[in-house]
């Protein structure tokens, strides 16, 4: 495609420098250049690749996109936003391969990566070939490489879904975060049904309060535009008994589906019971009623299961497939995973690092467990810092013995970390054990039979970051090798 064609999506743009050259690909990252490229500087939070401009033209960049003037050889497109102009770029150059995938979206507080899969696998058993997109990694069919954010950026997401389209794929989940909605990371993804899971306390140290942080999350759904077609209808899948529920409802002019366990809800649970290994309910939908016996416990997970049978109804899958897929579904790496090496009692490794996500998981095992519960947790470091002093009250009153760690402290001094946790547990009982391996030891060798340890924080992770390093940590396989040396 010639750089002028290109440029038409545009609706205004200064061009220095003469030439109409051949785009053979789009970059955003200066080593990614071939030639050819379209090179787009992005003012980032850390670095300004306008200042690389000149390295992407060295490397063959046929021209650049930038907000200001950069000094090289090649034409130059300057506008207002290169973000913006990013998505829209991108969505055309790619000839805008999300209308032509079934694409989902789902956003919340926790329970994205769990609810994500769950869809994933009722549609692949139901014949439909998927991709997914999210926190641990993007899988094209059978093909997994590394995710670095929850939400790829615009352009990533792009020629993620081409990729897609090359490999016969036809619908794409995807893990939505409110950061990601906020940056302007999925304009011009054309999303067919959004799910929304639950809000509560997160990221805080980005969006600043929680009405921010709702409404960047309500985008998802007031982005699903506002015209009805009949060949392709748009859907809001809600999570009805969320305090929330009714903004993200009034957001959307897309078809609602609300799920939940009170009857107010389009799809809810009723009769339900909850086992060590197993969750039970009767379905109740507009479509008709099932017993559902899910391989997992966890009432979080069944509100995850009703999120998927609810999108996968909107899809066009009857309950009664939805079901039979979820019935042999497995659980996620990293949520609520088990760690058995034939000891007496259970370890369990999660991903809980918000308070919500802590305290479910905590009210699950006391409804599974007549033993101690012992729980390891940390915060991250250089993140929200208003959530340290509620999660460790909430490890302390929802566990026996509660022991804080480090997560990813990142840059800053892990003990300053623990003093933040420690300021919501003044005179309650805790230990601080800064090492994360040392503190695992220690809740290992603590546990008696029929006791559980949760390992919170990390869940799916095999890395710990600490300063600008990043080293090699799997909170199941150190648990491992601690039980195995016992």
């Amino acid at each position: 495609m010639r750089l002028h064609t290109l440029l038409e999506v545009l609706p205004f743009y200064k061009v220095h420098g003469e030439g109409n050259p051949a785009i053979s690909n789009i970059a955003n990252h200066h080593k990614k250049v071939m030639d050819g490229d379209l090179f787009i500087c992005i003012k980032g939070l850390e670095i300004d690749s306008h200042s690389l401009a000149q390295v992407a033209e060295m490397n063959g960049a046929a021209a650049i996109l930038a907000e200001r003037k950069v000094d090289v050889h090649i034409p130059v497109i300057l506008v207002p936003d290169t973000k913006k102009a990013m998505a829209v770029l991108s969505d055309y150059f790619y000839k805008q391969p999300s209308h032509q995938l079934l694409l989902v979206g789902v956003t919340g507080t926790n329970g994205k990566t769990t609810t994500t899969h769950l869809i994933e696998q009722v549609f692949t058993g139901n014949g439909i070939k998927t991709g997914l997109i999210g926190t641990m990694h993007i899988k094209a069919g059978d093909e997994l490489e590394v995710s670095h954010n929850t939400t790829p950026d615009s352009l990533t997401l792009h020629q993620t879904f081409y990729r897609f389209l090359q490999k016969g794929i036809t619908s794409a989940i995807m893990e939505v975060s409110s950061h990601a909605l906020d940056q302007g990371r999925v304009h011009g993804c054309d999303y067919d049904i959004a799910v929304f899971t639950n809000l509560s306390q997160d990221h805080l140290d980005y969006h600043r309060s929680m009405d921010e942080y709702r409404n960047a999350k309500g985008l998802l759904f007031s982005q699903l535009g506002n015209t009805y077609f009949k060949k392709s209808p748009k859907y809001a899948i809600i999570n009805k008994d969320d305090d929330t529920a009714e903004y993200f409802i009034k957001s959307t002019a897309a078809h609602v589906f609300t799920y939940g366990l009170s009857e107010d809800a389009d799809f809810y649970a009723k009769n339900l019971q909850l086992k060590s290994t197993e969750s039970c309910f009767r379905l109740v939908s507009p479509f008709g009623e099932k017993d559902v016996v899910l391989s997992f416990s966890g009432r979080f997970n069944v509100y995850n299961a009703l999120a998927a049978i609810a999108a996968a109804s909107a899809a066009g899958i009857p309950i009664d497939q939805s079901v039979k897929s979820l019935e042999r579904a497995q659980g996620v790496r990293g949520r609520f995973e088990s760690v058995a090496e034939g000891q007496p009692f259970s370890v369990i490794v999660d991903y809980a690092h918000t308070p919500d996500g802590l305290k479910n998981v905590l009210e699950t095992i006391q409804s599974i467990t007549n033993g101690d519960i012992i729980v390891v947790v940390g915060c991250g470091g250089d993140r929200d810092k208003i959530k340290r002093p509620i999660m460790a009250e909430i490890a302390c009153d929802y566990g026996d013995f509660a022991i804080f760690t480090s997560d990813n402290p990142r840059t800053e001094n892990p003990m300053d970390i623990l003093k933040d946790m420690e300021a919501g547990v003044v005179g309650k009982q805790y230990k601080l054990i800064p090492d994360r391996k040392d503190a695992i030891k220690e809740a290992i060798l603590h546990a008696k039979e029929g006791d559980i340890v949760l390992i919170a924080g990390k869940g799916h992770e095999t890395y710990q970051i600490i300063g600008h390093d990043v080293f090699d940590f799997d909170d199941r396989e150190v648990a491992r090798q601690i039980i195995r040396e016992m």
